[in-house]
């Protein structure tokens, strides 16, 4: 007897449904064929071993198993429930109508309990699309697949409810979600407020102002001057994540298997902080099975890169196209996947290997030679990326010890929003296009005018500072976001100053001269 069951792959953060054809006939063995892995040929183990755990009956025949469409690789142990349900539906022993109406996914130990499948949101998505009844799946996955709507999730234990499910000896109520109010529920206040940071009122003002704009940050100063403590508290100042922004946060994170258990959604920004160490695959992307990497898993939040000149130069190179296009795409001999990037990059350093050139107080033990070299591992291309330069100077005894209490987040975050609301509307014609960071070369043009005065600043800088034609953009993008946070509708010469005050890292004292 020949019976279809349905299983997904999921290829970057979308799936593919997957049929599963299984022929129990004559003579006696067991054949998978379709481009399964080793994970999935180890498959036949498992199933075996929980059919006899279970006192399932395992027919005595020869059992063809094939994975269609065959073009694609079946990798992973998330197959073995779709593969034992085909046989026992093959075998008669479940109505293969009922079976052919779930998509069905779920690795079985060999008691026959299910453990956690990777990718649970897309493959419910997929299952909508596609018009199945319904999704079974392991329970602890359940409420991830449950925030998609008008589609049965049926969370299963063992294969033992899945079976008496599918023959109607058990009940089994679908799993729904609010997703709305599941969202707005979540919504609440960062542990991380910017109040606990002291003084540093103008780096205070410069985050506020990367926010607003989506800019990209670099912070440069001596060890224990508050970088690290700043950067964990810009994800708190950003706009609230919109529900679609959620979404497509939550599936990357469902795809990687980072999703903490019984989470239905991200409700929060993601801020990831890669250690130095890190390799050019694991934060772009990539592997032998592509996964996404830290930029992807930073997606509509803020990834943080410590102690910018210890990271591997090749590692910091591969970050110039994402910075660009937010997109990064991992092509590899059998695949190329696609992963979304859209990260606020919020970086720190040292300015030397001492860590005390320029400082105010403390003598640098470095020579000039060796400053350059240390500055140097960051190359121009990278650096141009970057909008803003901060210098963050250690903060005197007389702040440290103030019982005077700093601005609160909210109130931040509340000036923030009201920045992006602007240029919500600035660019509401332009798909893709939501902050002033974002804006490509030909829109700043038209956008970001100024006066007369402002020009004249602007053409000192070009020339005192040497700026590229990307920096010079960089610039007007921070004087439109500063402008924004002024409620003024033009860029004005004040705006074009305390934008040229965030490139320090162009000016030849720094050692990039």
């Amino acid at each position: 007897m020949l019976v279809k069951t349905y299983g997904s792959a999921v290829q970057g953060i979308h799936a593919t449904i997957i049929t599963v054809e299984t022929d129990i006939g004559g003579g006696f063995g067991y054949a998978l064929v379709g481009l399964p892995d080793n994970a999935v040929k180890e498959s036949k183990e498992r199933i075996f071993t929980a059919f006899r755990n279970n006192k399932l009956e395992l027919p005595r025949k020869k059992i063809t198993i094939n994975m269609a469409p065959a073009d694609i690789r079946k990798e992973g142990s998330s197959y073995d429930l779709t593969i034992a349900i085909g046989i026992l539906a093959a075998n008669g022993d479940i109505p293969a109508e009922e079976v052919s109406k779930y998509v069905i996914m779920g690795e079985l130990s060999l008691d026959g309990t299910l453990q956690p499948v990777k990718g649970a949101l897309p493959i419910a998505i997929e299952a909508k699309k596609q018009g199945f009844k319904g999704l079974i799946l392991p329970k602890i996955n359940a409420g991830e697949a449950a925030i998609v709507s008008d589609l049965q999730v049926i969370p299963v234990e063992n294969i033992d409810d899945a079976v008496d499910f599918l023959n109607g000896d058990l009940v089994i109520e679908p799993l729904t979600r609010n997703t709305r109010q599941l969202f707005y529920d979540a919504q609440e206040q960062n542990d991380c407020d910017f109040s606990d940071v002291k003084g540093q009122e103008n780096v205070k003002r410069a985050m506020e102002i990367a926010a607003a704009g989506g800019h990209n940050v670099i912070m440069i100063g001596p060890p224990g001057a508050g970088k690290t403590m700043l950067a964990k508290r810009m994800s708190g100042i950003l706009p609230p994540l919109t529900l679609f922004e959620s979404l497509e946060t939550t599936k990357i994170h469902s795809v990687s298997g980072v999703l903490p258990q019984n989470t239905s959604l991200v409700a929060h920004r993601p801020f990831r902080a890669p250690h130095h160490t890190i390799s050019d695959v694991a934060l772009v992307g990539g592997g032998g099975i592509p996964q996404p990497g830290e930029i992807s898993l930073a997606h509509n939040g803020v990834l943080f890169l410590d102690e910018l000149p210890e990271f591997k130069r090749g590692v910091l190179e591969v970050l110039r196209q994402p910075l660009e296009d937010r997109r990064i795409t991992v092509s590899r001999a059998k695949v190329t996947v696609d992963y979304p990037a859209n990260f606020m990059l919020v970086a720190s350093m040292n300015p030397c290997p001492c860590g005390y050139f320029n400082h105010p107080e403390k003598e640098c033990v470095c020579s000039p030679a060796l400053v350059q070299k240390y500055m140097s591992k960051i190359s121009g291309p990278l650096m141009d990326r970057i909008d803003m330069h901060i210098e963050v100077t250690p903060i005197p005894f007389e702040e440290l010890t103030s019982k005077r209490e700093g601005e609160k987040t909210v109130s931040i975050r509340e000036r923030v929003i009201r920045a992006r609301e602007r240029q919500t509307e600035r660019f509401k014609e332009m798909e893709g296009v939501h902050s002033n960071a974002m804006m490509p070369s030909h829109t700043v043009r038209k956008i970001c005018t100024y006066d007369s005065v402002a020009e004249s600043l602007l053409k000192t800088a070009m020339k005192k500072l040497d700026l590229s034609a990307r920096a010079f953009d960089r610039i007007l993008k921070v004087a439109r976001t500063i402008a924004d946070l002024g409620d003024s509708d033009h860029i004005k010469a004040e705006h074009i100053a305390e934008a040229i005050q965030y490139r320090s890292l162009d000016r030849e004292s720094w050692g990039l001269g």
